[in-house]
């Protein structure tokens, strides 16, 4: 009952902001849907453990360059504005702009730098279990 509550209100809310003149008064677009990475690889399974979804939202300045790192588990990023460059340690490139978004390359070292003269903003969501890393860096 609490359910089919919810999705009324959130009809009535919907319902009671669209004018006469709206067609649309709620669109999806899909972003990302993907079992691989940018890079092709398959997603690992989801690891053991208690979930925790972490959503960051990233600035990299003009001319920065992030330290060589990688990610231990599932996250997918939306390029809010700016560009971003992404590079492997094995020399694959990805090029972003505002509005593109992309599914991180899992357990392999890589690197972004923002070769644009604006910030780059960057929202990205991470699927992991409780207590362990998002990122680790290369020594």
């Amino acid at each position: 009952m609490k359910g089919l509550m919810s999705g009324l209100c959130l009809a009535l809310l919907v319902a009671g902001n669209v004018s006469a003149t709206e067609s649309k008064p709620v669109t999806v677009e899909v972003l990302a849907k993907s079992t691989t990475s940018w890079d092709g690889s398959m997603l690992p399974s989801y690891p053991k453990g208690k979930p925790e979804v972490t959503i960051l939202k990233i600035d990299i300045a003009p001319g920065v360059k992030l330290p060589l790192h990688e990610h231990p588990v599932i996250n997918a990023g939306y390029l809010v504005s700016g560009e971003l460059t992404v590079v492997t340690q094995d020399g694959e490139v990805l090029e972003l702009k505002a509005g593109d978004t992309l599914v991180e390359v899992i357990n392999k070292w890589h690197y972004g730098i923002n070769k644009g003269d604006v910030p780059a903003e960057i929202v990205v969501f991470y699927a992991g279990v409780e207590g362990e890393p998002l990122t680790i860096k290369h020594k």
